[in-house]
C-alpha cells in the first residue's frame, strides 16, 4: 500500500513537473532514470556487473536517429528499431559474456562495448566524431506533432513509466525470484534444476533492450547522438547512478540518475551562485570540476552508505525500534 502511494505521488509530481522546470532537462532526467533502472535489473537483481551498457544505450540511439533522420521512418518505428538493435546486441554480448563470472564477465562486456565504440567511430552512418545531427522528432501515430516540448515530455514520461512498470513486474514475477536466487546462491539455484545461464541471458537481453529504449528516446529528445553515449565512461556513469541511489532497490537508480545528471548540468550554476554570495572565486570553477565532484561522491557512497541513499533509508525504516534507539 505504501509503495503504491509512493508511486502515485511520484507520478503526480512528474505530471506537474514541466510547468515548473525546463521540459528538455526533465526529459533527459527521465531517460537516464530508465537507463539506470535497466542496468539495476542486471546488477541489483541478477548480480551481474556489466561494464558495457553504454553500447546498448548509444547503439540504440544511433539506430533510432538514423531511422528518423535518413530513412524517414515514423517515431514509433524508430524506437522499435532502436530497442531491437539493442536487444540483438545484448543477445550476442550476453551469449559470450555469461560463460564467465565475476570480473571476467565484466571485462568481456567492457571489451565488447569498446568494439561497438570503435565501430561507431568508423561507421559512415554515425558520422564519426561529428555525431548524428539534426534528428527530427516526427509525429506520434502520424498525427501528434512532437515538436512541442510539452507534448514530447508526456510521451517520454509514458515511455519511461511503461519501462519502469515492466521492470517492477519482472522483479516481482517468478522469473524475477529466480534471478534473485541466482544472485544470492547460484550453486543452489543450479542444484534446484534451473538453467542458470538461460536466465542470465534473458535478464541480460531484457536489460539491454530497456537501456536501448532509454537511449533511443534520449536521441529523439535532444535531436542528436554522439560518441559520448557509447564510450566506456557512460557505462561507468550508470554504475555510479545505481550505486549512489541504491543497488537492488526499485526507486534508488532513478534517484541516483536524477542526482548525477542534475549535478553535471547545474554544478556550474551552483558554483557561480556560491562565488557571488561568498566572494570566493574558486567556486566559479566548480563547473569545470564535475569529474572530481562525482568521484568524491562515489568515494563517499562506498565508504559511508554502501547500500545507496534509498537502501540506507529502507534499512533504517525496517530496522527494529530497539536497534534504532541504540
Amino acid at each position: 500500500m505504501n509503495r503504491t502511494l509512493g508511486y502515485g505521488l511520484a507520478l503526480l509530481v512528474a505530471l506537474a513537473a514541466p510547468f515548473v522546470g525546463y521540459p528538455i532537462f526533465l526529459m533527459k532526467l527521465l531517460c537516464f532514470g530508465l537507463f539506470a533502472c535497466a542496468f539495476n535489473l542486471l546488477i541489483g537483481y541478477t548480480g551481474l556487473l556489466s561494464f558495457g551498457h553504454a553500447a546498448f544505450f548509444g547503439g540504440a540511439g544511433y539506430v533510432a536517429g538514423h531511422a528518423l533522420a535518413v530513412l524517414g521512418l515514423p517515431f514509433e518505428a524508430a524506437l522499435v528499431l532502436g530497442v531491437l538493435a539493442a536487444a540483438a546486441l545484448g543477445f550476442v554480448m550476453g551469449l559470450l559474456a555469461i560463460r564467465r563470472q565475476g570480473i571476467y564477465f565484466s571485462m568481456i562486456t567492457l571489451a565488447l562495448a569498446q568494439m561497438v565504440y570503435f565501430a561507431a567511430l568508423r561507421a559512415p552512418f554515425t558520422h564519426g566524431e561529428d555525431g548524428l545531427q539534426g534528428v527530427p522528432r516526427g509525429r506520434l501515430l502520424g498525427s501528434i506533432d512532437l515538436g512541442n516540448d510539452l507534448t514530447l515530455y508526456y510521451v517520454v514520461l509514458a515511455i519511461c513509466v511503461a519501462g519502469f512498470a515492466l521492470i517492477v513486474r519482472t522483479v516481482h514475477s517468478p522469473f524475477g525470484q529466480v534471478l534473485k536466487a541466482i544472485k544470492e546462491n547460484e550453486a543452489r539455484a543450479i542444484s534446484l534444476g534451473y538453467d542458470v545461464d538461460r536466465y542470465k541471458l534473458v535478464a541480460f537481453v531484457l536489460s539491454a533492450a530497456l537501456a536501448g529504449l532509454a537511449g533511443a528516446t534520449k536521441t529523439v529528445v535532444l535531436g542528436f547522438e554522439t560518441l559520448t553515449d557509447v564510450h566506456w565512461t557512460m557505462s561507468g556513469l550508470v554504475i555510479l547512478m545505481t550505486l549512489v541511489g541504491g543497488m537492488g532497490t526499485l526507486a534508488g537508480p532513478i534517484l541516483g540518475a536524477f542526482l548525477i545528471v542534475a549535478l553535471e548540468n547545474k554544478l556550474g550554476d551552483l558554483g557561480n551562485f556560491l562565488a557571488e554570495k561568498t566572494h570566493v572565486e574558486w567556486f566559479a570553477s566548480l563547473g569545470e570540476s564535475v569529474g572530481i565532484v562525482t568521484g568524491l561522491i562515489f568515494v563517499a557512497c562506498v565508504l559511508l552508505f554502501r547500500r545507496g541513499i534509498v537502501g540506507e533509508i529502507a534499512a533504517v525504516l525496517h530496522a527494529p525500534v530497539s536497534r534504532r534507539r541504540t
